[in-house]
């Protein structure tokens, strides 16, 4: 699969576990096939179903993988998310949880904020079952059904326990909202003979704090591009970021953007500036495939980004407030 770059970019994107016979075409792996049918589908056809993601959540992410700690911070420009793990009550006593990490709980995130902003309510279904749920969000699991609803109940829970502190500056004014993004969190019930049963419906509802914020800052995202990139945290940041900022860039000549600065939003975990370059233009070309409106450069030092549409053009009047901008573009 070709990508849309030039120059350093990767010419030629292929997975490393291709099989392939001395007479015969490599087959598709299973993401090449949910990327190329993602992007038909966007170039032919509108999206039936938006969903959303709080504009700080856009800028910084969730961590990517396990914290040792109980405490996780990040920051881009001027926006700012500190995230605390928290306790659930199970079986009369309080458990601590682990902060949440990796794809999942993004993806929860997207479909519960989409939901609240769908249905003007803070209550959100979260089904009859985990299995259940997985069918709702697209995602497909790994390690086969009883390992993956276990690791995904795990970071369910690990969600709905943890405290979020948002830090945004709105119109020269620094704004910090402190919440559990999720109040209430009744799971679904174990059944002791299938893990995909339940006694009774799960519910989820999300704090007051949380829902006043969101429905005032919220960036529309598409479903179906969200669904082919659920395999990597990295391409799932990439495209939300996009999604936020390039329909916001005014000047016709775009926004710089240097690797050191990529590197300290999206790249804290890598040592190697060299070695975050390499992944980040391999999923930078997995996420443009899905977001083809994006127009991005390569220049020397960096990127360019220039004015594009937003992935959801019917909410290009709702994306235009620059209340929530925050340029990480300046060196």
């Amino acid at each position: 699969m070709k990508t849309l770059f030039d120059d350093d970019f990767l010419i030629e994107q292929r997975p490393q576990n291709l099989e392939a016979t001395p007479n015969s075409t490599p087959s598709l792996s299973t993401v090449e096939k949910r990327l190329i049918e993602a992007n038909v589908d966007i170039h032919m056809n509108q999206s039936d179903k938006v969903d959303f993601l709080h504009t700080v959540l856009c800028q910084v992410g969730m961590p990517r993988s396990k914290v040792q700690g109980r405490v996780f911070e990040r920051k881009s420009g001027s926006a700012s998310m500190v995230l605390e793990a928290g306790r659930l009550f199970r079986g009369g006593e309080w458990i601590d949880m682990p902060l949440p990490y990796g794809t999942r709980p993004r993806l929860v995130m997207v479909h519960i904020s989409g939901e609240a902003i769908r249905t003007k309510s803070r209550k959100i279904d979260i089904g009859e079952s985990v299995a259940g749920f997985l069918r709702k969000l697209d995602i497909s699991l790994n390690g086969g059904p009883r390992g993956g609803y276990t690791m995904f109940r795990t970071q369910m829970e690990a969600l709905a326990a943890c405290r979020m502190s948002l830090g945004i500056n709105l119109a020269g004014r620094d704004v910090t909202v402190n919440t559990n993004p999720i109040s209430r969190f009744e799971a679904w019930v174990r059944n002791q003979d299938n893990l995909q049963g339940s006694f009774w419906p799960g519910v989820l509802e999300l704090s007051q704090e949380f829902f006043e914020t969101l429905t005032s800052h919220a960036v529309p995202l598409d479903s179906r591009a969200l669904a082919a990139i659920q395999h990597s945290c990295l391409a799932l940041d990439i495209y939300t970021w996009l999604a936020h900022r390039l329909c916001r860039i005014e000047s016709s000549q775009g926004m710089r953007i240097s690797w050191n600065k990529l590197q300290e939003q999206f790249g804290q975990e890598y040592k190697s500036i060299k070695d975050f370059k390499k992944n980040f233009q391999k999923t930078l070309s997995q996420v443009v495939s899905v977001y083809p409106d994006a127009k991005i450069e390569s220049v020397t030092g960096g990127l360019l980004l220039k004015p594009s549409p937003p992935p959801i053009k019917k909410f290009q009047s709702f994306l235009s407030s620059k209340d929530n901008l925050v340029d990480i573009s300046r060196d």
